[in-house]
């Protein structure tokens, strides 16, 4: 039985402060998870330590990863508890010293049940008037001190509780009642996950990167390999795990699909020009490949570690097997640029073909650009959500490049729900953006780039646009002999300043 006694004597300080220590503890394990996995990826690329020592290091690195992530959900699960057990032994000790004070105090004592002992008889009504006082005091400091101590057993009790509950996180990792493990591989077996995760299909940007968060590294390794086509195509996982699983849906289409059809040639494409960047020395990302509908998005620089990003959105007519490798071209370019700008800041830059873009005569369809609109809307919430859900420092500056039709989808993505998640956006010969004004677009800051050369920018097919004085852009610098396919050549003045703006904002000189 635990007495008043025993309550009053716990020593309450020294738990909370090693429950504040194990907080500590619990929230340095995530970042070391996060270096671990970067450290690990970084091993398994092409290019670093190969040869069994070079897998057998990636495969060790996995697993510490995965004992850190199972270490820190049984600590995270119990601290919560452990919290509770400090507060409720905190009460519990508070309560019992009031009790034996007051009984102390009323001259009676209190039995390990916490019921008052020597306590005196009623009073007598003969009893002169100091005895009967005194009588009176230790009677009510009786009854007081039992409520005391009535009040300590039963927060001890729920202290107890707050234990159990506690303990039984910890149970799983084989750190209560049992042996420590003699091997590691021992604890690895004990966290590793029995099946592959379920890939989420619905569940929104945000919630997947929720999802692939909740992972251990070992989990998210076999999402990848067990389901690549889900895992590529999920906006909201890190760009690293996309690549990795369109990598080998790359590989299955040229593997499998016909020579000479639409998809094995849009693969061949793909692969010539990753080959072709990974040769010129750039860091490249498939962050989606779909063969069968020709949509695809490839990334120049990391996306997971970039301070700025920037998207291009096409326009019409726009195709992996006619147009990726320009498209790519003009990613780099824009790199390059932002590099000028802003030396020494890691920039990644995307050629976004994830729409399917129109022919000439059904671009004034709203059709393509809606749906457009809201899988570009998804992408960029991808990418914001993807970084915040792994705490991967400060998010990147975002900016949409929209050329021509792709202005249109741009507008599109700013009317689906929630806000744009870009922290600007250009519109390069924009035919009209369907938004009314700049403000519209719903970013902190819209530019616009037009010519006199080009009539699609001063069409207004789709309303006002950057050749409207009231549209509310700034104006980026272009030439009268601009045409329309010239905003990302780089003899012309407007790749230098878009480049500019994908690091930070833009003001004429």
């Amino acid at each position: 039985m635990t007495t008043t006694a025993v309550i009053a004597g716990w020593d309450v300080p020294q738990l909370r402060g090693a429950v504040v220590t194990l907080g500590v503890l619990t929230d340095r394990l995530e970042p070391w998870r996060g270096r671990l996995d970067e450290l690990g990826r970084q091993l398994g690329a092409a290019g670093s330590w190969s040869g069994p020592a070079g897998t057998a290091a990636a495969a060790a690195l996995v697993e510490l990863s995965t004992i850190t992530s199972g270490v820190g959900g049984a600590l995270a699960a119990s601290l919560a508890d452990l919290t509770g057990l400090t507060a409720a032994a905190d009460e519990a000790q508070e309560l019992a010293a009031e009790a034996l004070a007051v009984a102390a105090a009323g001259g009676v004592g209190l039995d390990g049940a916490g019921r008052a002992v020597g306590v005196p008889a009623p009073p007598h009504p003969a009893m002169a008037p100091d005895q009967l006082a005194d009588v009176e005091a230790a009677r009510g400091a009786a009854v007081l001190a039992e409520e005391r101590a009535e009040g300590a057993r039963v927060a001890a009790v729920r202290a107890a509780a707050c234990a159990r509950a506690a303990r039984e996180p910890l149970l799983r990792l084989g750190a209560v009642d049992v042996p420590v493990p003699d091997r590691f591989a021992d604890l690895v077996d004990r966290l590793l996950p029995v099946r592959a995760p379920q890939v989420p299909a619905t569940a929104g940007p945000r919630g997947a990167a929720a999802w692939w968060a909740g992972l251990t590294a070992a989990g998210q390794l076999q999402a990848i390999d067990g389901q690549p086509g889900a895992v590529g195509a999920l906006d909201g996982l890190p760009a690293w795990a996309r690549d990795r699983a369109n990598r080998a849906n790359l590989a299955a289409a040229l593997q499998h699909l016909p020579p000479g059809s639409v998809g094995h040639d849009t693969a061949r494409v793909v692969q010539r020009t990753l080959t072709g960047l990974v040769d010129a020395g750039s860091v490249a990302q498939l962050l989606q490949f779909d063969p069968a509908t020709g949509l695809v998005a490839l990334s120049v620089g990391d996306l997971d570690t970039a301070a700025a990003v920037g998207v291009l959105v096409p326009g019409v007519e726009t195709t992996v097997g006619d147009d990726l490798p320009g498209l790519v071209g003009d990613a780099r370019d824009v790199a390059a640029a932002a590099a000028v700008a802003a030396p020494g800041l890691a920039v990644a830059t995307v050629a976004w073909l994830g729409y399917r873009t129109p022919r000439w005569f059904t671009s004034v369809s709203e059709h393509t650009s809606r749906r457009g609109g809201r899988d570009l809307d998804s992408a960029l919430d991808g990418l914001a959500a993807s970084r915040a859900a792994r705490a991967a420092g400060p998010a990147p500056r975002t900016t949409v490049l929209a050329h021509s039709y792709g202005t249109v989808v741009t507008g599109e993505a700013a009317r689906a729900p929630g806000r744009l998640a870009a922290d600007a956006v250009v519109l390069l010969g924009s035919p009209g953006t369907g938004t009314g004004t700049a403000a519209g677009l719903e970013a902190a800051e819209v530019y616009g780039a037009w010519s006199a050369a080009d009539p699609i920018a001063w069409s207004g097919w789709y309303g006002a646009g950057p050749f409207d004085t009231r549209f509310g852009d700034v104006p980026l610098p272009t030439e009268p002999t601009q045409g329309h396919t010239q905003y990302y050549d780089r003899d012309r003045p407007t790749l230098a300043a878009v480049g500019a703006v994908v690091v930070g904002p833009w003001a004429p000189r």
